[in-house]
């Protein structure tokens, strides 16, 4: 069982920047994959981004403008949003990936203003 903690959602103007943060109960060095996903009102739940190892991959709406990282020393999973959008709005959720099942944080408000 893996237990992860989201933080770092909030209110932000169009073009302003986010950074989440996802803290997972396990040490992510043993996690296979980290991601980031999220639900916007009235849409199906989407990838936004997610790192596997060293290789990270992205949504493409997100491309350019979020980036994904992790801090083992920190055992920490970062999400940097940059230059956000309106339909950026939406609630992200962090997913941990092992070799057994795949977990979910319990998501993070994400609200940009136009």
């Amino acid at each position: 069982q893996v237990q992860l903690v989201e933080s770092g959602g909030g209110l932000v103007q169009a073009g302003g920047s986010l950074r989440l943060s996802c803290v997972p109960s396990k040490s992510i060095a043993y996690i296979n994959t980290m991601g980031w996903y999220r639900q916007g009102p009235g849409k199906q739940r989407e990838l936004v981004a997610n790192i596997i190892r060293y290789s990270t991959n992205y949504g493409d709406s997100v491309k350019g403008r979020f980036t994904i990282s992790r801090d083992i020393a920190k055992n920490t999973v970062y999400l940097q949003m940059n230059m956000l959008k309106p339909e950026d709005t939406a609630v992200y959720y962090c997913r941990a990936d092992t070799a057994y099942a795949s977990y979910w944080g319990q998501g993070t408000q994400v609200t940009v203003s136009s």
